[in-house]
């Protein structure tokens, strides 16, 4: 006994292996007549770990009703034997009534809406304008690690640079609450913009999941909510008023506000439609779709020429550009051209000669177009510029020049003003040489899976002669760069706990907002 086991162990023993391989069987069995699928090991691995397991999140933001999920009903009940066609055809019906419902819940909402049909959360709007008739007229990343601030100023030689990088890094954090508190959106932030009134900031921002957040960030918190040092340290502070839409089933890639009605606002998703919200009449209506909802068309970003407020320009994440005229409601009328092969993520039009535009790609190029010698069947461009790596967006401003970022980890400048695009007659072509960036700024752009991806946004009219944008930084900043590359400052303050992975300028006053991954807002002003 000492040199083995005892006849007891060894007969329990050999009714484990008996048991298991008893097991084993009917598994197989199940699995083969269709009854379950085998789980995965990963994910048999992430469900028995306790330190994979999360803690339900609790959310102020009011989830919508969904269509409930066709439930299972017992085969057993049913008087239906494991192993037969029956179970198998049975299982398959499940399968793909399942699928249909996921599939379902993706396909985009084409009717027309009032804010109570796609309200998630906040103030209700009963017949209210939202915005008031005032509104008509490389490496990793070490938090909080500066790399820009008030000895860089010191050290600056120039005086009006010198001015301006004070002015810029003076801006402050909105007071009334903090970034924790401003949960704008359910989801992570992947697109916003400013309203472009000066009267007061209203910031517009969509999430991952296709809701819209839109913060009046006037407001001033209650007066009843200021604590005296003798009451309960308990957070009972009222959150901001913020109001939450869903007027997309997939992510809101763009937004833009009609430069010529400012209560008109444009949404873009990957749900394929483009969706234009009245903000005085509270209504929201789509405004341009693919024919049938079975066709996948992903928008990535959308733009509108300040000059021609009836056309409508987008790209996709095929690789499509797309102009629509919003006066006709034959979509049949659509025109597009076949830019890329491969994803889009970002373009823009030239602000003053909208005839230029330029197109990011996930085929490493920058490149730059003009409609007015632009071939449907060999689009070919004035010239273009390739990356290490792909390029995210590509953003002009009103002086001629383009800032990329890229995955290369450098933000490029490109200046065609100064190459005379003003005087380039249509047809007019770059050699290589003179499409090579005319300054290269070194910045983290290494996102990952949860951020959203890094994309320069220019002030597209700035108080002053020099020309300046904003970027998130990985370090939970958001920076501002000259069209120089000069630094003017880095953004940041306490309670900003995530990166502002989407930062975006007011159009000419000098307010900063940035969005995180957890659909929190940062307003500097």
């Amino acid at each position: 006994m000492a040199n083995g086991l005892s006849e007891f162990e060894k007969q329990r023993l050999a009714n484990i292996a008996e048991r298991d391989a008893l097991l084993k069987k009917l598994t197989q069995e199940a699995q083969s007549s269709g009854l379950f699928a085998k789980p995965s090991p990963k994910a048999s691995a992430a469900a028995d770990s306790p330190r994979l397991k999360k803690k339900p999140s609790v959310r102020k933001v009011k989830k919508e009703e969904e269509a409930p999920v066709p439930r299972r009903k017992s085969s057993r009940l049913l008087g239906i034997a494991a192993d037969s066609e029956v179970a198998k055809r049975k299982a398959d019906e499940e399968h793909e009534a399942l699928q249909q419902a996921e599939r379902a819940k993706r396909i985009r909402k084409s009717d027309s809406f009032t804010f109570s049909d796609i309200l998630i959360s906040g103030q209700k709007l009963s017949g209210d304008s939202l915005i008031g008739i005032d509104m008509v007229t490389k490496g990793v990343a070490k938090p909080y690690e500066r790399t820009f601030g008030d000895e860089d100023i010191q050290q600056t030689t120039d005086k009006e640079l010198r001015a301006l990088r004070e002015e810029m890094s003076n801006l402050q954090l909105w007071e009334a609450w903090e970034p924790s508190r401003i949960k704008l959106t359910p989801e992570r932030v992947y697109t916003m913009t400013f309203h472009p009134t000066e009267s007061k900031p209203l910031i517009f921002a969509g999430d991952k999941m296709g809701h819209l957040g839109i913060l009046d960030a006037s407001q001033e918190k209650p007066s009843s909510s200021i604590k005296t040092e003798d009451e309960d340290e308990e957070d009972d502070d009222p959150d901001p008023v913020m109001t939450t839409l869903k007027p997309h089933t997939r992510t809101i890639s763009s937004m833009l506000i009609n430069p010529s009605k400012p209560t008109h606002l444009y949404t873009s998703s990957y749900d394929s439609s483009i969706r234009e919200m009245d903000l005085e009449k509270t209504t929201s209506v789509e405004r341009y779709a693919p024919e049938s909802t079975s066709i996948d068309e992903p928008i990535s970003s959308i733009d509108m020429a300040a000059d021609n407020p009836n056309s409508l320009f987008w790209t996709t994440l095929d690789g499509a550009f797309g102009r629509f005229d919003l006066r006709t409601a034959n979509r049949s009328a659509v025109k597009s051209w076949q830019l890329s092969e491969k994803k889009i993520g970002g373009f823009s039009l030239h602000p003053t000669q909208p005839h230029y535009f330029a197109t990011a790609s996930l085929d490493r190029t920058m490149r730059l177009w003009d409609l007015r010698k632009l071939s449907h069947d060999d689009p070919v461009p004035v010239g273009e510029h390739e990356s290490r790596l792909s390029v995210s967006h590509a953003a002009f401003n009103s002086a001629g020049q383009i800032v990329t970022s890229s995955y290369d980890d450098t933000l490029k400048i490109y200046d065609f003003a100064a190459k005379g695009l003003s005087s380039w007659k249509p047809g007019h072509t770059l050699p290589e040489d003179e499409m090579k960036p005319d300054v290269m700024v070194r910045h983290n752009c290494q996102t990952g899976r949860w951020v959203t991806i890094l994309r320069p946004q220019w002030q597209l009219n700035p108080q002053s002669h020099i020309q300046r944008f904003c970027i998130g930084n990985m370090n939970r900043f958001v920076d501002i760069y000259s069209s120089a590359g000069d630094q003017l400052a880095q953004l940041g303050g306490e309670g900003i706990s995530a990166v502002p992975a989407v930062a975006v300028f007011h159009r000419s006053k000098n307010w900063v907002a940035g969005g995180t991954a957890s659909g929190k807002i940062c307003l500097w002003q």
